[in-house]
């Protein structure tokens, strides 16, 4: 009697710990960004662990270049990961019109975030959202404040204060007065066009004018900033044609250049390299008194492939980092990525504080291309590498710029009001 007994407490325990098995579940999560692999791991999967254990993770991130072309390539296989890290606009709304991921619309955590928030992973007409919001990036101006202090400089608030401010460094000559090379071109756009356009064309008051078909890009608000850039390439150091994206970084961890203009991204590493202390500015308005505007741009989001088998578990780690308990621990295992959720998040960052206090200031707006007009050929967004490029340069002026880039754009987009 007493071996039956023992032989079905046995049992019974091998049941329940077979049923505790069984309902541990492990998602796996698809990602471009490979260079915070140590913080998944080290504090986001620990903390979600933590509180959900019966739900596992396991990030598994690809090359950034290769991960479009190695995402859809699991997901037409069947054997893509439960969780799709998402980039914003089109190439998430590919995978949402292909049936790859799922509708979002009902999470709860969605009431977290603003219409901006979700725009970069939403339908057109706003009907369906499919990634949850991570983190946007803010573009202005990083500066070396030591090089500042020795020349008796002060942030520029306005255009002409900033032309000023590149004057004084460029005839005291200890530094270069801007770190940015033309040869990769996307930072002429990115640091470049995004950076300073806001200011022009009043942010989403213009990028939706242009949407609707009511601006055109050879407007005076839209070349405006190109005769900007115009005056970029006197101060941007001997060579700069030729200077690669890391050949400006290195410029200005290394001090040699007082002013990097710059995306918020650059926060992290900027911190680790540079031996002085760092500073930063919006860009400078027009004029004294105006309104200013910047580029905050949707960068990552966090969706559901369609085809899970743990559709509940991948919908409360959605949840959660809908949170606020996410938010605060991601931007600041990250300084200089923004969470999009409308609670306030407290920074520890200096620098990245920096960055975030301007959205108290400015009104915020995404990248001018990146929203429907670059679907078609040629692709808007690299065209405005080129022409942006080609502006510094002086290769091309402002006014045809924004003549070719307007002819590329209406030879194949319609709008619609």
């Amino acid at each position: 009697m007493t071996k039956r007994i023992f032989a079905g407490a046995l049992l019974g325990s091998t049941l329940l710990t077979g049923i505790a098995q069984a309902q541990e579940v492990t998602l796996t999560i698809e990602s471009w960004r490979n260079d915070d692999l140590s913080i998944w791991q080290d504090q986001i999967i620990p903390a979600f662990e933590a509180a959900h254990p019966d739900i596992k993770l396991d990030f598994t991130p690809s090359a950034p270049a290769e991960y479009n072309a190695v995402l859809n390539s699991k997901l037409d296989a069947g054997s893509a990961g439960d969780l799709i890290t998402c980039r914003p606009f089109d190439a998430s709304l590919a995978l949402y019109d292909g049936g790859k991921l799922a509708d979002l619309s009902d999470l709860d955590g969605m009431s977290n975030f603003s219409d901006v928030a979700k725009s970069g992973w939403s339908t057109d007409d706003g009907s369906a959202t499919y990634c949850v919001p991570m983190a946007s990036v803010i573009h202005g101006f990083i500066y070396n404040k030591d090089a500042f202090d020795e020349l008796g400089l002060e942030e520029p608030a306005t255009v002409d204060a900033f032309f000023a401010v590149l004057d004084a460094i460029k005839e005291d000559g200890g530094y270069i007065p801007m770190a940015m090379g033309t040869n990769d071109q996307w930072e002429a756009a990115t640091m470049g066009y995004q950076n300073i356009g806001p200011n022009y064309w009043k942010g989403e008051e213009g990028r939706q004018a242009l949407l609707s078909g009511e601006a055109s890009l050879s407007d005076p608000e839209w070349v405006a900033p190109y005769e900007q850039l115009a005056r970029w390439g006197e101060y941007l150091g001997d060579g700069f044609e030729a200077q690669t994206y890391p050949d400006s970084q290195n410029l200005f961890t290394l001090g040699r250049a007082a002013i990097y203009p710059a995306g918020s991204w650059e926060v992290s590493g900027f911190n680790t390299l540079a031996d002085f202390e760092m500073g930063a500015f919006p860009p400078p308005v027009p004029n004294a008194g105006d309104e200013c505007y910047i580029s905050d741009h949707t960068d990552i989001g966090i969706g559901i492939n369609a085809a899970t088998e743990h559709p509940e578990a991948a919908k409360t780690f959605l949840d959660w980092v809908a949170s606020p308990e996410f938010a605060t621990l991601y931007a600041n295992a990250l300084p200089g990525f923004f969470p999009l959720s409308e609670t306030p998040v407290e920074i520890e960052d200096p620098l990245a504080q920096e960055f975030a206090s301007w959205r108290q200031e400015c009104n915020s707006t995404i990248r001018s291309t990146y929203q429907i007009l670059s679907r078609g050929t040629p692709n808007l967004e690299n065209e405005t590498w080129n022409a942006s490029a080609q502006v510094i340069k002086g290769a091309e002026t402002p006014s045809d710029a924004g003549a070719r880039l307007q002819e590329g754009l209406a030879s194949w987009y319609e709008p619609k009001p």
